[in-house]
């Protein structure tokens, strides 16, 4: 109902299941989140508590303010993979390699464009980045060169570099990689694999703690 599902899909093809991250999670429960913080920081000063409306479309409305901008400004056509940022530009999408695996390249800025075009040794004068008559030559250029190694040996050429290119891992690939693991970004809670509480907080280090179970008479008094 927000327009963010109809902009989310290959071309010609229907919209792509974002998982429920961008409803439930990011537009209902983080904008929930958000809202009870500042109510409670509202209500610490003036004493006076309120209402929290957090509403799942008012959420993904709002993370759709960038393109609102761009499209009241004829920078972004209102039809999927047709943008920047939506996979119709090459240097900003995934590729599938050799093996079948995928990468992801998010090469947006110049700087970091400039340093994909030599990890994939294609020469920098070649392509105009910006010059969207360019990106169909520019996408299959890339997308046979991509094809040439695995996902593997990609992610290796480009690991010491800020080319922006990634491997697109499983989530239980995810959990033993080692850039994620120097992060702690994983933890085992009783043998469940999981993700560490985020944020972080200097000050207050946050932890996963056991739940307590109480018998009904217990659970009945400590809510009363």
């Amino acid at each position: 109902m927000t327009g963010a599902l109809h902009a989310i899909a290959q071309k010609g093809q229907a919209p792509t299941v974002p998982l429920n991250l961008v409803g439930d999670y990011a537009g209902g429960a983080m904008f929930l989140a958000l809202g009870m913080v500042a109510a409670l920081l509202s209500a610490k000063t003036t004493g006076k508590g309120q209402v929290v409306d957090a509403a799942m479309v008012d959420g993904v409305a709002n993370l759709l303010s960038l393109f609102h901008a761009y499209l009241s400004t004829d920078n972004w056509r209102d039809q999927a993979a047709s943008n920047l940022l939506d996979g119709a530009a090459p240097f900003y999408r995934c590729y599938p390699c050799k093996d079948g695996g995928h990468v992801a390249v998010g090469s947006l800025e110049p700087q970091f464009y400039t340093l994909l075009l030599a990890g994939l040794d294609i020469p920098a004068d070649r392509y105009s980045q910006n010059d969207k008559d360019q990106w169909p030559a520019m996408e299959a250029d890339f997308a046979a060169t991509f094809l040439t190694r695995t996902r593997q040996e990609w992610e290796d050429r480009f690991a010491r570099t800020d080319a922006c290119v990634s491997p697109v891992l499983s989530m239980r690939e995810a959990m033993s990689h080692p850039a994620n693991a120097a992060r702690n970004m994983f933890t085992d809670h009783r043998g469940v694999t999981q993700s560490a509480p985020a944020p972080r907080f200097s000050g207050t280090p946050t932890e996963i703690r056991p739940s307590v179970t109480l018998s009904s008479a217990d659970a009945l008094a400590a809510w009363l």
